[in-house]
Parts: structure tokens; C-alpha cells; sequence
């Protein structure tokens, strides 16, 4: 048996929400995918398509090399045996094995003499085994329209078309003259008319010279793959259809929300209807829900900023106009008036409103940028035990409880809360300065810390006349002006305890009033803070 070569094969082939929000009845069917996440939903999308499609070329691909590279096996084994068989045999003899062995083997076999002429052919010999159509039938044209699409997204390179030689020699044929100079078989793939393979193996005959040409029309491997690579367009297709679709549901159940959410949010900028309601979607638990509530959260918080900034801004132009309105009787007065004492009465008023619209000016100034401020501020950890400790020393030793003793009861736990210690340390002053100046004299202040778990709550309890229940929250409101008989009128701005509450809900926190708990006479305010997390 002669030496032999395969060349590498060529590659070819709830609450009532507004109308706005209620479900269109055909959404109820999708309500079971409200709990999945939309990234859960996008990434099956987008991901399941392009699987299916990579999936299936990568297997196209390597299926169809799979089967080429067994049919070159085939004609390399092929080529080599019949050479053998043909080689010293009668003419008689080799034109009896070449129509047994292309009939039984539906091949084509030619056999070139030393000068390259065709001396034998089997088709010539016998009929022909099987037949390349010229061109590929109507009903084939999809299937080699796919077979185009597939070779360039696999990036298969080009094969050599096969044709018939108008005279029939060996140089017609490059793999005849490469196996008669190499005495090698070789084996070429060539494109049929038709859109199927030949495969071509030459071989030499013997040691004369001859050599031997097999040509094979494999078209069980053109349907297979064709086969294949419909039911993989099929897929993708469903794929596409499916995608499709599920991209509607996506966009009905994130873009139309979505909407809704932007049409609102517009209506609310451009103020023209004040009782536009932001869509909550209470039955959605994914983003969109999480998104609908917070921006509906938010814009109330804004309409509530609105109206305590109209509010806050006639309090202070009320509170203001007052003050200023006895400054001016008494300017315009003092020009009138030649009684030294009434002078002198005069300017103590006008002294008197000028000091009290100070207090109003600084007070108003810090009212109004206390936020601003807290949102800016790093809370740390704040030792309230010690902080309270050192606000009684320091009042004690300025004499501001005005002869009252604090009585100050910690808990047996670290009072430790997160906050920002110098508003922190203006909450619990504000509230000894209201405590002190509603005691009669020499009665007690009692502060009282109590710790749970997660939470400390002080108390900041006077021997006043207490509190109405009705009024518990008046007491909080900015420039409220309840106060003690016994005070100056004007040396409150009514503003200490509506900024407390203020610092108090910036720390997550509350204040609140109440009687005192013992039945006695007097008011309690009582501040509440979340427990500082333990450090890990």
C-alpha cells in the first residue's frame, strides 16, 4: 500500500387606589410575576434568545465537521483499496472492480493512465450511481438560503465550486497532480451546483504512474444538517416569538407604571392639580411597587414642606408684624411726648421689641436651616448619660434653673445613641428651659432615662399646671405662646420646642407630651431615641 496523506478538510457547511392604578382585567393573568424581580425577568429575556441561538450554531457547526471528517476517513480508506485492488490487474479485470465497487459504494471512479488521459470510467461503464442537479430545486432554495446564513455566522470560508472539465484529464484535477507528485492521496471538498458536497480522493495506481480519482456525493450529510439547521430556525424563531412577547408583558408590567408614575409626577411639578394622586401599586413587591410608593411618599413629604414653609413663613410674618408695630407707636410717640418719664416708658418699649425681634430673627434663622443642617451633619455615637450629666453642671454653674434642682435617674444600661451631639445637646436644653420656667419655685425638675433593647426614652418632667390633652400637640407647633403668668410677655419665641421635635425626628427619634405618670401636677416631655447598634 502506498504511502498516503489526508490534507485537512475544507469547512462548509387592598385600599382603593385611584382609576389610574386598578388592573385592566387582562393583566390579571400576569399577577403571579409581580414577586419576580425585574432583573430576574430582564436577564431570562434577554439571555434565553441568545442561548438557544449560540446553543444550536456551536452544534450545527461541530455536527457537520463531525460527519465531513468520517466521510474523509471513508474516502481516504476508499481511495487506498481500490488503488491496491487496481493495481496489476487485467484492463478486463480493473473495469470489473470499477463498476462492483462504485455500484456498491455509489461512487464515482476514474482511472488517468501515466500522460494524464481517462482511461476507464465507471459511469461510462455502468450507469451512474448518483446524479448532481444543476442548480438546487425551488424547494430547496430556504434550506440553501440557510446554509449561506449559517457558513457566515460560523465564519466558514468559502469552498471551491465543483464543475465538470470540458476534456477530461488529469490536470483538470489539482488532487490527481499532487498525489502523482507526492504519491499521496489526496482528498478535496468541493460545493455542488445543487448546494450538497462532493468530496473527490485521488490516489496513485500502482507504481506505472496511473492514478485514481473517487468522486462521492454525500447528500445524507447535507439533509442531516439541513435537517438540523431547520429545527434550530425553527427555535429560534420560537425563541424570537417568545422574547417578543415576553417583552410586551415587560413593557406592560414597567413601562405603563412607569407612565403612569411620570404623567403624575409632571402634573405634581407643574402644580396644576393639587390633589394629584402618585400611583402606589400596593400589590407589586418589585421595584416599580418599591419606586411608585417611595416617589408617592415622597411627594407628599413635599406637599407637607410646601405648606409648612406658607405656614412657617405667615407665623413669621405675624410674629414679626407685632413687635414691630409697638416699635413704631412708641418711635412715633417719643417725638410727641415732653414728660421725661413717659419718654423714658417709651424707649424701654421700643428697647423691649427691638431685643424681642432678635430673639425671633435668630431663632427663625436656626428654625429654618436646622434640616439643611442634619442632613449635612455624620452622626456619631453620643453618650447621653454623660451628655445629660454635663448639661445640668453647666446650667448649675451659669444659674439657669433659677434655684430649681434636676433630679436626673439613668438607666442601668450605656445610654449610646447615633446623633449629632451639639443638636442633641440643644434638645434636652430646650426642654430643662421649659420644664424650669413652668415650675413654681423650689419645686424639682426629674429626668428620667429608661433603656430597652433598641430604644431609650427620657423624660423631662415639671410641678406646673400641666398640659390639656387636647393641646399635646400645640405645644409643638412654631410660635406657640402658651406661657407661665409669671414671664415677661416676649421672652419665649415659641420656637424651642417645635425645633426639638425637629432635631428629634431628624435622629429617627420622638417628643411627645403627657401628664406626668404619678398623678401630680405638671407636664412631661418625653424624648425617645433608637439605640446606638453595637460596634462589630
Amino acid at each position: 500500500m502506498p504511502n498516503t496523506r489526508e490534507e485537512p478538510a475544507q469547512g462548509s457547511t387592598r385600599k382603593e387606589e385611584p382609576n389610574a392604578l386598578r388592573d385592566d382585567p387582562g393583566e390579571a393573568r400576569w399577577r403571579w410575576s409581580r414577586r419576580l424581580s425585574l432583573t430576574s425577568r430582564i436577564l431570562f429575556v434577554n439571555i434565553l434568545p441568545l442561548v438557544l441561538l449560540g446553543g444550536g450554531i456551536i452544534y450545527l457547526d461541530s455536527y457537520r465537521k463531525q460527519l465531513l471528517d468520517e466521510r474523509f476517513k471513508l474516502a481516504l480508506v476508499e481511495a487506498q483499496i481500490t488503488a491496491e485492488a487496481l493495481a496489476g490487474a487485467t484492463n478486463q479485470r480493473q473495469e470489473a472492480l470499477l463498476i462492483q465497487i462504485g455500484k456498491e459504494q455509489r461512487l464515482r471512479i476514474r482511472v488517468y493512465d501515466d500522460e494524464g488521459t481517462l482511461e476507464a470510467d465507471s459511469w461510462t461503464l455502468a450507469p451512474p450511481t448518483f446524479s448532481i442537479a444543476a442548480r438546487s430545486p425551488e424547494e430547496d432554495q430556504f434550506a440553501l438560503t440557510l446554509d449561506r446564513l449559517f457558513d457566515r455566522l460560523v465564519g466558514a470560508p468559502p469552498l471551491p465550486d465543483y464543475r465538470e472539465p470540458t476534456t477530461d484529464q488529469a490536470d483538470a484535477w489539482p488532487e490527481l497532480a499532487r498525489a502523482r507528485e507526492e504519491s499521496l492521496t489526496q482528498i478535496v471538498l468541493r460545493d455542488a451546483s445543487d448546494g450538497t458536497h462532493v468530496i473527490t480522493a485521488a490516489a496513485p495506481v500502482g507504481l506505472d504512474g496511473e492514478t485514481l480519482l473517487i468522486m462521492r456525493n454525500p447528500v445524507d450529510i447535507t439533509e442531516r444538517v439541513r435537517s438540523a439547521r431547520t429545527t434550530v430556525a425553527l427555535v429560534f424563531l420560537l425563541a424570537l416569538l417568545v422574547s417578543t412577547l415576553l417583552s410586551l408583558f415587560l413593557a406592560q408590567t414597567i413601562v405603563r407604571p412607569l407612565r403612569q408614575l411620570v404623567q403624575a409626577a409632571v402634573r405634581v411639578r407643574q402644580g396644576r392639580d393639587r390633589q394629584v394622586e402618585v400611583p402606589r401599586l400596593p400589590d407589586r413587591r418589585d421595584e416599580i411597587g418599591m419606586l411608585a410608593r417611595a416617589t408617592s411618599d415622597m411627594t407628599q413629604a413635599l406637599r407637607m414642606r410646601i405648606d409648612a414653609v406658607e405656614s412657617f413663613a405667615a407665623d413669621v410674618a405675624h410674629e414679626i408684624k407685632n413687635p414691630l408695630a409697638s416699635l413704631r407707636s412708641a418711635t412715633e410717640s417719643l417725638g410727641k411726648v415732653d414728660d421725661p418719664k413717659l419718654k423714658a416708658q417709651l424707649l424701654e418699649i421700643a428697647n423691649h421689641d427691638v431685643r424681642r425681634i432678635d430673639r425671633l430673627v435668630t431663632e427663625i434663622s436656626e428654625a429654618s436651616r436646622i434640616d439643611a443642617e442634619l442632613s449635612r451633619a455624620t452622626f456619631e455615637q453620643v453618650d447621653l448619660k454623660s451628655l445629660i450629666t454635663n448639661i445640668i453642671g453647666s446650667r448649675e454653674d451659669r444659674a439657669q434653673n433659677k434655684g430649681h434642682e434636676i433630679h436626673f435617674e439613668p438607666c442601668a444600661r450605656d445610654g449610646l445613641v447615633m446623633g449629632e451631639p451639639s443638636r442633641l445637646e440643644r434638645v434636652i436644653t430646650n426642654l430643662l428651659d421649659n420644664a424650669v420656667s413652668f415650675s413654681p419655685d423650689d419645686a424639682a425638675v426629674e429626668i428620667e432615662m429608661e433603656c430597652s433593647e433598641d430604644w431609650i426614652s427620657i423624660s423631662v418632667c415639671d410641678s406646673g399646671p400641666g398640659i390639656a390633652a387636647d393641646r399635646y400637640e400645640q405645644v409643638f407647633q412654631r410660635f406657640h405662646s402658651l406661657r407661665p403668668d409669671s414671664e415677661d410677655f416676649g421672652q419665649h419665641s415659641g420656637l424651642g420646642l417645635a425645633i426639638a421635635r425637629s432635631i428629634a425626628e431628624a435622629h429617627y427619634g420622638t417628643l411627645t407630651a403627657s401628664a406626668r405618670a404619678d398623678g401630680a401636677s405638671g407636664a412631661c416631655l418625653m424624648l425617645g431615641l433608637p439605640m446606638a447598634k453595637p460596634s462589630r
